[in-house]
């Protein structure tokens, strides 16, 4: 791999606390850049703004969609930043290049009965049944992003005063209420199933979630044990990892918290990222509402 990109991997990991799924997407998208460059003769050090826009033209013919083109241009906005930075090129072309406008499209989330099937569904007498009944007590409860909870180590945790301090994204920390079901379920999984755990692989971690062997739990470890309880759930409800966070913000939202709160507990910088939630309570209120006002529709006798 080029030399620089792997110290902006470490600066993004280290420096920026990126999620692993991050990593891997920044990672991609600067290679798929200095290919096309290969193609097409471009040196990757010394371009300018037409060989952008080349090469966004050939990213529509490939009909990415809106939001990978976004996450693209933010990719190599931020590498030729790290490279401006370390003095090896003199200017970044793709700060002037503004990315499509993203599709309005509204967070997913869970309704409660879908929430609560997902927790019916796990087995919490078994050692990973243990574990995973904690994992989705605590995302749930907090709304962490997935690296967030990952990265979580039992140090962070203090049960006594219900609270968790969180590593979030760009080396901000903040603290974050977690509730008596999730304090209740993390108790149970430090107690029978985490030293279970440990045994299997003897190694010293302070990393609160561990897999099946030992070590410590990956976000894709995350989204197979999303993915294992909703086939086991009478409702066959299809779950990513971060469909636990929109429903907790969603949730809160639906049983009167304020925005800012909501913001400070998701750990957004502006409050804009925590306003699309408002829409999809406004949503739920248009759905309780045709649900139950007598004259919401036409069709109901």
């Amino acid at each position: 791999m080029n030399e620089w990109i792997l110290k902006y991997m470490d600066y993004l990991k280290y420096e920026k606390r990126y999620s692993e799924h991050t990593l891997l997407n920044y990672e991609r998208d600067v290679k798929e850049w200095f290919s096309f460059c290969q193609r097409e003769g471009i040196n990757e050090f010394e371009f300018d703004y037409s060989d952008v826009r080349s090469y966004l033209n050939d990213c529509y013919t490939h009909q990415l969609s809106r939001s990978t083109m976004s996450r693209k241009l933010s990719s190599l906005r931020s590498y030729y930043q790290f490279l401006l930075k370390e003095k090896q090129v003199k200017q970044n072309p793709f700060l002037i290049m503004k990315g499509p406008k993203k599709a309005g499209t509204l967070p997913q989330f869970l309704y409660e009965e879908e929430l609560q099937a997902l927790f019916d569904s796990i087995d919490q007498t078994s050692i990973l049944g243990c574990r995973n009944y904690a994992l989705l007590e605590l995302l749930y409860g907090t709304g962490i992003r997935v690296s967030e909870c990952c990265q979580m180590k039992q140090s962070q945790l203090n049960v006594e005063l219900g609270t968790v301090l969180i590593h979030g994204k760009g080396g901000k920390d903040r603290y974050v209420p977690i509730g008596e079901f999730a304090v209740e379920a993390i108790e149970a999984y430090l107690q029978r199933s985490r030293p279970q755990l440990l045994k299997k692989s003897n190694l010293e971690t302070d990393v609160l979630f561990l897999n099946h062997l030992g070590t410590p739990l990956t976000e894709r470890g995350v989204r197979d044990i999303l993915s294992r309880m909703t086939n086991q759930t009478a409702k066959h409800i299809k779950v990513a990892p971060h469909m636990i966070r929109h429903t907790f913000a969603t949730h809160l939202l639906n049983n009167g918290a304020d925005l800012r709160s909501v913001q400070e507990l998701l750990g957004h910088e502006n409050l804009s990222s925590t306003q699309i939630y408002t829409h999809v309570s406004k949503e739920h209120l248009r759905q309780a509402y045709a649900l139950a006002h007598p004259r919401a529709r036409k069709d109901r006798k």
